[in-house]
C-alpha cells in the first residue's frame, strides 16, 4: 500500500519513494530536526516528535523495519544552550548531557522509537566545517571582516520556494549590517567568529581562512544529514516553524555545496495550541510531560492527546482532553482483553487504521476506524492484528494506568460550594471558592454538566 504525505515544497500530496527490497544498500532515508538541550521540552515538541515516531512506525511497518534509515539530530551548540552554560556557570556539555538525558526519558515514557542515528552538532564540526569549505571554493560564502563566514542569498537563485519567502518580498539587498559584517542583510551565517564575552570557552578551530568559533544553527543539520544519510534524502521532516528560515536554509547550503536535490520530501507539522492560544509561562498553559505526569495523567494518554488533531492543522490541547484519552486508553485496554491470540479470520481487522495512516498520516481518522470497529457488535478480529495498529499509532496498552488521586472530603466540600455558586450565578464567589481550592494545591476543571478535581503540579 502507497504511503502519501503532504509535500510542503510543492503543496500537494505526493507518495514516498519504495525502497528496493532486492537491494540490501537501498533505505528509505528520513531526517527529522531534533531538541536544542538546553531547557525542558514541551508538548508542543513533543507533538511534532510524536508525530513523526507514528510516520517512522508507518515506514517500517510497510517497507520493513531493516528498510529504514531515521536520523534526529541534537543541537547542542548555539547561542541557547552557550546562553544557558553561562546563567549558570557550568560547562557546555555538562548543560547538554544532562537536558539531553531527560530527553531520553520523556521520550521513552513516550513510547518514542529511538533513531538509528542520534548525531550531536559538536559531533560533527569537521564535517560542518568541510562543507564551509566547499561552499567557500565554489563562490556561495565568504568570509567577513571578523573572521565569520556567511552564505550568500544571491548564489541561489531558487531560494524562497519551500515557505514562498519571495512572496512576501525578500529583499536581497547590499545594505550592510555592521555589527554582522555582512555583505547583504538577506546572507546567514554558516561560521561565527569567536567572541569571549558572548561564547566564554565555546569554540574550534574555523573554516580554511577563517577565525576559530562555533558553526551556525543552519548548516548543522546539512552537515549531519549529508555525513549518516548522503547528499539526497528522502524525507525531511520537522515543525512548521522550522520552515523558514532553518529548512530554507538548509536547502540552499546544502543543494549548493552537493549539487544536488537535497530532499526528496518535505512534511511539516502544526503548531499546538494549549486551551485556544499558543503556549507561555505566564498564561499558566505551559506543560512539560513531566508536569502531566505529576498531575496524574499518564505518558500513554499524553500521547493518545497529542496525536488527536490531524498533523496538519493546528491542535488544541485541554486537560480535559487527557481525561477523554485516558478513557479511550482504558476502552482499548479492555477490549484487548477479550481479543483471541489468532483467528481464522481471511482479513485485517484492523487494516482500515493503516489505510487512514497511509493517507497523509491522518490520525483522527485512523483512531475513527479504529473505534469503528472496537464498538461493532460481532466480527473477526485478532489479537496480533490489533497490536499492529497499535504499533503504529504507539500505544503501549501493557503500562499500568495511573492510580486516580482521590480529593480529601474537605476539598470535595469546598468544589461542591463553588459548583452551586456558579450555578446561581454568584460568579464573585464562585471566583473566591476557587481561589481557595488553588490555595490548597487543588485545580477545579469545569466541564459543560460537571466539574473534575486535580492536584495542582509541584
Amino acid at each position: 500500500m502507497p504511503i502519501r504525505l503532504h509535500e510542503s515544497l510543492s503543496r500537494s500530496l505526493k507518495e514516498l519513494r519504495r525502497p528496493d527490497p532486492a537491494n540490501p544498500q537501498d533505505f528509505f532515508t528520513f531526517y527529522n530536526c531534533g531538541p536544542t538541550v538546553y531547557a525542558p521540552a514541551h508538548i508542543g515538541n513533543f507533538r511534532t516528535f510524536t508525530v513523526n515516531d507514528v510516520l517512522r512506525r508507518v515506514l517500517e511497518l510497510e517497507f520493513g523495519a531493516n528498510k529504514v534509515k531515521h536520523v534526529r539530530n541534537l543541537t547542542d551548540v548555539d547561542d541557547r544552550t552557550i546562553g544557558q552554560a553561562k546563567k549558570e556557570q557550568r560547562p557546555l556539555a555538562d548543560i547538554t548531557q544532562h537536558w539531553t538525558k531527560l530527553f531520553h526519558e520523556d521520550c521513552a515514557a513516550l513510547n518514542l522509537l529511538p533513531p538509528h542515528h542520534e548525531p550531536t552538532a559538536t559531533g560533527y564540526i569537521k564535517e560542518q566545517v568541510n562543507m564551509i569549505e566547499v561552499l567557500m571554493q565554489k563562490g556561495c560564502a565568504y568570509r567577513s571582516a571578523d573572521g565569520s563566514v556567511y552564505f550568500k542569498l544571491s548564489s541561489f537563485p531558487d531560494y524562497g520556494g519551500l515557505s514562498r519567502i519571495k512572496e512576501r518580498e525578500l529583499k536581497v539587498t547590499n545594505t550592510v549590517a555592521d555589527a554582522d559584517h555582512k555583505d547583504s542583510v538577506s546572507d546567514f551565517a554558516l561560521w561565527k567568529a569567536y567572541k569571549p564575552e558572548e561564547d566564554g570557552t565555546v569554540q574550534w578551530p574555523g573554516p580554511d581562512g577563517a577565525a576559530a568559533g562555533r558553526p551556525g544553527w543552519h548548516i548543522e543539520c546539512s552537515a549531519m544529514s549529508k555525513a549518516l544519510l548522503g547528499d539526497t534524502i528522502d524525507l525531511h521532516t520537522g515543525g512548521v516553524d522550522l520552515l523558514f528560515p532553518h529548512h530554507e536554509n538548509e536547502i540552499a547550503q546544502s543543494q549548493c555545496c552537493n549539487g544536488t536535490t537535497f530532499a526528496r520530501h518535505w512534511y511539516h507539522s502544526e503548531h499546538l495550541l494549549v486551551d485556544g492560544t499558543t503556549m507561555s509561562k505566564s498564561k499558566g498553559n505551559y506543560y512539560t510531560l513531566r508536569d502531566l505526569l505529576a498531575k496524574g495523567y499518564s505518558a500513554a494518554a499524553v500521547r493518545y492527546a497529542l496525536l488527536a488533531g490531524h498533523p496538519r492543522k493546528q491542535l488544541n490541547f485541554t486537560l480535559d482532553s487527557l481525561h477523554a484519552a485516558e478513557s479511550a486508553i482504558a476502552t482499548l485496554r479492555a477490549y484487548r482483553a477479550t481479543l483471541p491470540e489468532a483467528t481464522t479470520a481471511a482479513h485485517d481487522a484492523f487494516a482500515p487504521v493503516l489505510a487512514a495512516l497511509h493517507d497523509d498520516l491522518n490520525t483522527p481518522a485512523a483512531f475513527g476506524a479504529l473505534f469503528s470497529i472496537v464498538n461493532r457488535k460481532g466480527g473477526e478480529a485478532d489479537r496480533a492484528s490489533f497490536d499492529r495498529a497499535m504499533f503504529a499509532l504507539g500505544l503501549d496498552l501493557t503500562a499500568a494506568a495511573p492510580a486516580k488521586v482521590e480529593a480529601p472530603a474537605a476539598i470535595s466540600a469546598l468544589a461542591e460550594k463553588r459548583w452551586a455558586a456558579k450555578a446561581a450565578k454568584d460568579f464573585a464567589a464562585a471566583d473566591a471558592f476557587r481561589k481557595e481550592l488553588t490555595a490548597a494545591g487543588w485545580s477545579m476543571l469545569d466541564a459543560k454538566d460537571s466539574y473534575k478535581l486535580e492536584p495542582l503540579k509541584k
